[in-house]
């Protein structure tokens, strides 16, 4: 059954381009059921027996979630990687098994993030400096850093994996490639693009067409926690609250184009987001507006 798992796992990241980070998740998410499926039935789990597990099992492995204490959205989760697992052995191994697609993922309650007064980015400027006084390309970096989140919209991992030929002549736009490896076109403000020069000339390392924008003290590419890290400092010194992280900076973007005017198709393309309900939630949409609009805007709704 191990070998089953990392052929799937192989293929998620071959095939379906997932970042190691997601397969790691689908194949915890699948041995953890495996382990379960074992216990249920007392024996060892095989490929035919994968193949007769019916809704009562499933249901019980949902249960069992639940009494370990796992959050709906680990449990909506592990449903997906399940589904996506009994797809592959469909078509490599002709095990099919419909009982898996009557059953629900738990609702998952969806929380609103928080948009940053920008006000409050703006003096992150001098909050940065004031901090790191004793080396002032760390500062160029961190203040390069927020600007790319706040003024991009993007995700740290975006931020992170660009590299020096991808800013070199300060292009109008970047091409940025998200989850699942989908590419998507980005325009830079002139402010990013001061603030990114400045870092460069700042820091005192090798500066390569391949070499990673983001770098740490000695020189190493920037680690995701490493830049989490550069925002709680940032709002620890300026007492800010908890919400402010990386991804409220983004956030922030999202909620200022909206607040002027931006389209929702055109600001779904911006942040990446596969389906537009994503962009609604993200930026708060009230769908009382919508229905404003629509009331307004549809032939068949004026009377």
């Amino acid at each position: 059954m191990n070998d089953i798992i990392i052929e799937f796992i192989e293929y998620l990241g071959a095939v379906k381009n997932y970042s190691p980070h997601t397969a790691a998740a689908y194949q915890t998410d699948v041995q953890d059921f495996v382990e379960f499926l074992g216990e249920f039935n007392g024996g060892d789990v095989t490929i035919e027996s994968l193949g007769r597990a019916d809704t009562i099992c499933f249901r019980s492995y949902m249960a069992n979630r639940q009494r370990r204490g796992l959050a709906a959205k680990s449990t909506a989760r592990a449903l997906s990687s399940l589904r996506g697992f009994y797809k592959f052995i469909g078509r490599k191994y002709e095990i099919k098994n419909d009982a898996i697609e009557l059953i629900s993922a738990p609702k998952i309650p969806r929380k609103l993030s928080k948009a940053i007064d920008a006000g409050d980015v703006e003096n992150m400027h001098d909050a940065i400096r004031e901090t790191n006084n004793t080396n002032p390309w760390i500062a160029s970096r961190d203040w390069a850093l927020v600007m790319l989140l706040f003024g991009c919209g993007l995700r740290i991992s975006e931020a992170l994996a660009l590299t020096i030929q991808d800013v070199t002549g300060r292009p109008d736009i970047l091409h940025i490639y998200g989850k699942g490896k989908k590419e998507r076109i980005v325009p830079v403000l002139p402010a990013v693009w001061d603030a990114i020069e400045k870092y460069i000339a700042a820091h005192p390392f090798d500066k390569g067409a391949d070499s990673p924008l983001f770098r740490s003290v000695r020189g190493l590419p920037m680690s995701p926690r490493m830049a989490e890290k550069v925002v709680e400092k940032l709002r620890n010194y300026m007492q800010l609250p908890d919400y402010v992280t990386p991804h409220a900076l983004r956030h922030t973007f999202a909620t200022a184009l909206l607040a002027g005017g931006a389209d929702l198709r055109n600001l779904q393309e911006l942040l990446g987001h596969s389906s537009l309900a994503a962009t609604q939630l993200y930026t708060k949409v009230n769908m009382s507006e919508i229905s404003n609009i629509y009331t307004h805007a549809h032939p068949r709704a004026k009377k």
